[in-house]
């Protein structure tokens, strides 16, 4: 066994190249964003006349928590003509607080920064505060907030009574996580009942320990819950009623969207086609080579250790059986190297004493996704327990054209056609095996990697595409402001 040190010298070795990837690979980005940028202008004044111009965030119906029925499609239908190009037009001069548990590049911050993005674009005044107060010295929520102020985003102070008073006097105020609602205990309670009435309560998450009272006391009393996934609704109206004792609110289903930024590549051969090239030279892995990737941040939750372990696997099988495939690579986009977690330093470890740390590539986080899915060949999601509330990171590998194995769990299922648009397989450790099995399904078939791939970008443009999203999230923001209304 090797030394401790060795290893971290190793890992260390390891996180040096990648990160000087990383750097590269976003130097690539702007260039092609560059060589692009008079095409884009075209089609974004194009869209800016014709289409809805910035709804590119959600999709979802409404359910009542009494008897869970979908509103009528038609019922989010815009009326006015500024509302048919862009159906978030009547936000324009709101006044919207969001309040996110955290500033950073997970999921839940990024998901309800493009939803102020979305609002400012419209005219709307959108202020941000995080709770509790990001630590200084945090690169990455400095970063963060700036890149709000550039897009005219208000960013204050937790702490400050600015907050408070913008609730007060505002149209809407967005809760981001369950967590979130600790902000709440900021509140003079003689304010509350006017607060909350303009809740929009924005959930993500499937874990057990966030279902506490002290996190979600408040939530009947919100003007509405929205939430990620159908199955997660149903999680969570039955996880309150019977832990907690308490009842949602009314609640609305909503599958996130694509960006608009991410399409345009994903939409673009030559685009994909030189990230893929570089992406891949960087690596060591040749144009005939088959990456599979996980791309999550790196925790047992998300499962880069399982799938490692079917990863070693599959090389097994296609050793014993001598199977002609092409050489096979794992990517795990999303790691944190400069933080040697227990974790990263156990996936390193295993790579290293099952002799494939050549085959293995370790990425820091990052925003930059679009180049790893255009160089990968199929998209893994193995998340464990309960699965991923919905797992937007799905969505945008079926927009490259991307297979996806993913866990039989959470909203991976309402994404992914099984046999379809991908192959699905249980979790925790009773699905390694099965996962390995696919993996070698779609490394002797090519064919099926392509159809895969066809079949999910149809099903991405069928539902997840920008003029199925905007209506949907303003008839949710049109419902919480007319409650809203009627308590004033």
């Amino acid at each position: 066994m090797a030394k401790p040190h060795s290893n971290s010298h190793s890992i260390a070795q390891t996180s040096g190249f990648h990160l000087n990837l990383q750097k590269k690979t976003e130097k690539w980005v702007l260039m092609i964003l560059a060589l692009f940028s008079t095409f884009t202008v075209i089609v974004l004044l194009l869209r800016a006349t014709s289409s809805n111009s910035c709804a590119d965030l959600l999709l979802g119906l409404r359910y009542d928590t009494k008897d869970w029925n979908p509103i009528p499609e038609s019922s989010s239908s815009a009326s006015s003509s500024q509302a048919s190009s862009n159906p978030l037009y009547f936000m324009k001069s709101k006044l919207v607080l969001l309040v996110s548990h955290e500033l950073s590049l997970s999921g839940g911050p990024l998901l309800l920064m493009e939803l102020a993005f979305l609002l400012t674009h419209v005219g709307a005044e959108v202020v941000w505060i995080t709770y509790p107060k990001p630590t200084e010295g945090d690169n990455v929520a400095y970063s963060l907030e700036n890149k709000m102020l550039d897009r005219g985003v208000q960013v204050i102070s937790t702490k400050d009574q600015k907050a408070i008073d913008i609730a007060l006097r505002g149209d809407l105020v967005v809760l981001n996580t369950a967590v979130a609602g600790k902000w709440l205990d900021l509140v003079p309670k003689d304010s509350l009942p006017r607060i909350l009435p303009k809740i929009l309560w924005w959930i993500h998450e499937m874990r057990g320990h966030y279902f506490k009272l002290d996190f979600v006391k408040h939530l009947p009393f919100a003007g509405g819950a929205m939430i990620d996934s159908h199955i997660t609704a149903g999680y969570w109206k039955n996880r309150t009623e019977g832990r907690l004792g308490i009842k949602m609110p009314d609640t609305f289903v909503v599958h996130l969207g694509n960006s608009k930024e991410l399409m345009d590549i994903a939409e673009n051969n030559v685009a994909k086609k030189v990230l893929r090239e570089h992406v891949r030279e960087a690596l060591g892995v040749r144009n005939e080579d088959l990456p599979f990737a996980i791309i999550n941040s790196v925790s047992r939750g998300k499962g880069q250790d399982l799938f490692l372990r079917s990863f070693y696997e599959s090389l097994q099988i296609i050793k014993e059986k001598k199977l002609q495939v092409p050489l096979m690579h794992a990517v795990i986009v999303g790691s944190d190297m400069s933080k040697h977690t227990a974790i990263e330093t156990e996936l390193h470890r295993f790579a290293s004493k099952k002799g494939i740390q050549d085959r293995v590539h370790f990425i820091n986080k990052t925003l930059t996704v679009a180049p790893y899915l255009a160089a990968i060949d199929v998209r893994v999601q193995n998340s464990q327990g309960r699965g991923e509330c919905f797992g937007r990171i799905t969505i945008e590998a079926m927009a490259f054209q991307l297979p996806v194995l993913g866990t039989a769990a959470g909203g991976t299922m309402e994404i992914v056609v099984n046999g379809t648009t991908g192959l699905l397989h249980p979790a925790g450790k009773e699905g390694i095996s099965p996962l390995a099995s696919n993996m070698v399904k779609l490394a002797t078939h090519f064919e099926w990697r392509l159809m895969m791939g066809k079949k999910g970008y149809e099903r991405v443009k069928e539902r997840f595409f920008e003029h199925h999203m905007a209506p949907r999230i303003a008839f949710v923001l049109k419902e919480v402001l007319s409650k809203a209304m009627n308590h004033t």
